[in-house]
């Protein structure tokens, strides 16, 4: 195909597949759900936690030297960002998790309705000339040789 679109046509394309607006509209969810995170963890966990442990972990730190400009290892915050990371792939687990086991479900009720719709076909029909149980598509019995 000569089709020549060009480097804004392609692009659009590109764009408008389905596979694309479905990974921006997901970053977009996951920005959103990492601020509801991070403020349970920082606003709610870390608290608890400092209860029972008397220990902020935003407040963890390690000084490597003397002085002013001494650097600092802020590890409490690592702290933070593991639990949220540990907060953040429990969700989704439980999220995927679920959405198998419905789509699961699905499929079951699925295979379950077309069992039950081939079942309720018939396959078998009565010779009109002798009675005989005959398959639904024969043209001719098999019993009385009469043409159907």
């Amino acid at each position: 195909m000569s089709d020549k679109k060009g480097f804004i046509g392609e692009f659009k394309e590109f764009i408008m597949r389905g596979n694309v607006m479905d990974m921006a509209v997901g970053v977009i969810v996951g920005g959103a759900f990492t601020a509801i995170v991070t403020s349970l963890n920082e606003d709610i966990l870390s608290p608890i936690l400092g209860i029972f442990g008397g220990t902020d972990f935003s407040e963890l730190k390690v000084t490597l030297g003397t002085g002013e400009l001494a650097p600092t290892l802020t590890y409490g915050n690592f702290i933070t960002a593991v639990i949220n990371f540990l907060i953040t792939a429990l969700v989704i687990f439980c999220i995927i998790k679920g959405l198998n086991h419905a789509s699961e479900k699905a499929a079951a009720l699925v295979k379950k309705n077309k069992e039950e719709a081939e079942a309720a076909t018939p396959t078998e029909k009565d010779c009109p000339y002798c009675y005989s149980k005959i398959n639904i598509k024969a043209t001719r019995c098999p019993h009385c040789t009469a043409q159907l």
